[in-house]
This record gives structure tokens, sequence and C-alpha cells, in this order.
């Protein structure tokens, strides 16, 4: 993440006097949800309708984005494609987004309660020891959650489309509609979709790494790297191994920049890597995972596999009018560990919060400030995750000694403590004074170490 400016962004606009006037249909009642009204004075009433805005993706960041607009009186449009969407994704969730999200247990298929931390050279270090009997990483499916939190919004009034967003219209002004083109799949079981328009007064970019809202508004490119992913479903006897179980390995022959892993589902497990630099080679690093998890995986039959593009960092702009982007649609995923899923629910969320806010629950125009309020907040909260997770991707990625220096240093229950407790609860825990000089030493020394070896195979390489 060498100079990406996450606040550039276009100025603020005025905003014209005068409403833009079209069709609404009458939605539910904001819920007792408590949000803090700070619409500015000078924001236009709207007449006979209430505001309305689309959400064009409808994973986590859609599916929060769209209830949360739904639930605070905002007519809402939730745009999805694919209805029964498998993205390749670990489907890791912190204990936290649970509660955060009143997630139900029953679409939560493990609670891992241990993690398997596997070096280069097979060093295998075990972490979780730290943990509370409460406390567990939580495995979802993407299918089965982002179905969820879609009708859960649907629930709450939101507007579900089966419909491919194609572009939009940007209005030449502060109070003139945002039109979006689709091709609608509602009650079409095949064949080309049909050519649709629907006016809105604010979008929300939800669409993934490729994102056409994001291009919409010339939000600008970001590195990306390609997750490779397949689920196997093993033998009963291997599955029970994996039971509250989940393996992470590191080595250049897994992946030269990221990390290759074995997480369980229901009744199989998800097996992948990732790179961004060496995207052409990426097959060859998923055969070097199952070859690492070769005799545990033994007798699997693959029974789906997947691919998807995963961003590298924030785009260099997020907002733009009353358009915004969230989720992976904005870069929203984390170096080092890949974690998206989170990030991406709670941008949805907050961006949301935002509209609903600026918005005096639906009862007044919005413009450019009231939605870089989220922008605001978003960077203030967890900018400090991201870039502490880019220091370490860059310092122990970079070669295997130093990856065996960072499963070595893994082993260490107060680093345990303090990665999963930040984890879990996604807060910057405080850490004691006398531990921290304590980890700092052994991080220097493990990665003297790893210089050293480094050194060493160069001499023998050469």
């Amino acid at each position: 993440m060498n100079s990406i400016a996450l606040k550039t962004f276009v100025g603020l606009r005025q905003t014209s006097p005068d409403a833009p006037h079209f069709a609404a249909q009458p939605r539910l009642p904001p819920s007792h949800r408590k949000l803090r009204i700070v619409a500015g004075k000078f924001s236009p009433k709207l007449q006979g309708r209430n505001l309305r805005v689309a959400v064009v993706g409808g994973g986590p960041a859609g599916g929060a984005a769209a209830e949360t607009l739904a639930k605070g009186g905002v007519e809402t449009f939730l745009f999805e494609r694919k209805l029964d969407n498998c993205k390749p994704c670990g489907g890791a969730i912190p204990l936290c987004m649970v509660g955060e999200f009143d997630l139900p247990l029953d679409i939560i298929d493990r609670r891992v309660t241990k993690m398997k931390m596997i070096s280069p050279s097979n060093v295998a270090v075990d972490i979780g020891r730290t943990l509370k009997p409460h406390e567990y990483i939580g495995m979802v499916r993407r299918e089965v959650l982002d179905a969820y939190l879609r009708e859960r919004a649907k629930e709450n009034g939101a507007n579900i489309i089966n419909g491919l967003f194609m572009k939009m219209d940007i209005p030449k002004d502060n109070s003139s509609p945002y039109v979006l083109h689709y091709s609608s799949y509602d009650n079409k079981t095949g064949g080309a979709g049909e050519k649709r328009t629907l006016e809105v007064d604010a979008v929300i970019g939800a669409d993934g790494a490729n994102s056409k809202v994001a291009k919409s508004i010339d939000a600008g490119e970001y590195e990306y790297a390609i997750a490779f992913q397949e689920r196997v479903k093993i033998p009963d006897d291997k599955m029970a191994y994996y039971e509250d179980l989940a393996e992470m390995y590191v080595g250049d022959d897994v992946s030269p920049d990221f990390y290759g892993w074995v997480f369980p589902k229901c009744d199989h497990v998800a097996v992948g890597t990732g790179t961004v630099t060496h995207k052409a080679d990426i097959k060859k690093f998923q055969l070097a995972t199952r070859k690492r998890a070769e005799d545990k995986i033994l007798g699997g039959k693959i029974i789906r596999v997947e691919a998807h593009p995963i961003p590298e960092h924030p785009r260099p702009r997020r907002l733009l009018g009353r358009v915004a982007l969230v989720g992976d649609a904005a870069g929203y995923v984390t170096k080092c560990s890949g974690e998206g899923i989170y990030f991406a629910a709670k941008s949805g969320r907050m961006c949301a919060e935002a509209i609903v806010e600026g918005s005096e629950n639906g009862k007044r125009m919005v413009e450019e400030g009231d939605l870089r309020k989220y922008l605001e907040k978003w960077d203030k909260t967890y900018w400090p995750t991201y870039k502490v997770l880019d220091v370490l991707q860059k310092v122990f990625y970079r070669s295997n000694p130093a990856r065996e220096a960072f499963v070595e240093m893994c082993a260490d229950e107060y680093v345990q403590k303090m990665t999963f407790d930040s984890y879990l609860y996604k807060t910057v825990v405080p850490g004691n004074p006398l531990e921290d000089l304590k980890l700092a030493i052994n991080t220097i020394g493990s990665l003297v170490r790893a210089s050293a070896i480094r050194r060493e195979m160069n001499k023998l390489n050469a």
C-alpha cells in the first residue's frame, strides 16, 4: 500500500433547493434503532415520498446496507444478479460479528477454537490456547450468509431485484436523480435479461472487486490478489479432524505473498490459496497447498472450484456526489490475513447509517457531505488495523526464513492472546509494557535468525 491517498475526494457540492419528483412506493416505518440526526438545515425536504437509494451487490456489504436503510425509513432497492452465488472465500468471521449483526447460530457451519499455523519446513504451531470457553472463529458458507442477510433486508422493507447492473447516468446537479440501467432477471429462468432503468437519489456500490459502480465514478484501480479455492468432500474420519480446527500454510510453494488454507465447512473443507504477484501460477500454488495437506484430505473429492479477485488496498476514490463504495468495491480487505467479510458488512452498515442520519430517516435529500461522514468514521476506526497488517505482510511474507520466524513468533501465548483478542472483537487491545518489550526482543531475534538463514541459503544456491 505504497502511496494510496485514502482521502483524495472531490469537494462538497451545493444542494439545489428543489427536490426531485418521481414515483415512490410507501415503505415500512423506521425501526426502533436510534440514529442521531445530523442533516444540514439547508438540505431540502422531500415532498410526498421518502429518499430512494439503490444498493448494487447482494453480499455482506450490500445486505447489511440494505437492511439498515430499510429500517431507517429509506426506500431501498438491492440489486443482485446471482442470488445463489458461492463466492470463493475462506468464510471466517470474528465472534463480534455474530452478536453485532445478530446472526443465528444455525448459519455457522463450524466454531473453530484451534488453528494450526504451518511453516515452510512443516513446523506446526497450535494457536488458540488463550481462547476462553465461549470464544471461537465462525466458519460460514457465503451462499448461506449472503442469502440470510438479503432476506432479512427484504423482511425489513427492502426491494430485492434479481438484476445485473450495467451503468448509471450521473446527474448534472445535486438534486436530480441517478438513472441506473440494468438487466432484470426477475421471474426469468434463462436467456437475456429485460432492459430496465431505475431513478434513485443515492447509490451504494457493494458490487465487489470488479465494481461497475466504481467505474461509473472513476474511482481508480487497485492492486488485487487472485483467490483460488476448492471445496473438498472428505471421508468422515478425516472430517472429524477438522471438527473445530483450521489450518494455514505459509511458504513459497503455496504462495509467494499470501498463505494457503484448509477451513472446515458443514460437511466438507475449503482448500485454497491466493497471490498478488504471481497470478498466472495460482493453480500451481493450489496444487502445492493440497500436497501440504495431502495426508489429512486423502480420499477427498472436489465438489466445487471457485476463483475470484480480492482487493489489496482501498481505492483512490470511494465517494463522489451521492455515490459511495463499500466492501470489496471500496477495497476493504486486510493484508496479511485477507479478511473481508466483517469489514464488508460493517462498511455497508456504516454507510447506510450515514444516509439515514443525513436524510432524517428518509425525509430529506442527502448530499456528499452526509456520505463523507461514513468515510471519516471508517478511516478513523480501521485505518490503523490496515496499516499494521500491511507492515506485517511486508516483514514476514517476504521469504521462507521470514515465514519461519513468523510461525515461531505465533507460538508465543502473549502473541496469540493479543492477536485473537484483536481479531475476535475488532478492537485495539492494550498491551502489557513488559510483555511488549519481550515480544519486540523475540521478534528481532527471530528476524535476525531468518536473515542469517536466508544468507546461508543464498550461498548454497550460488
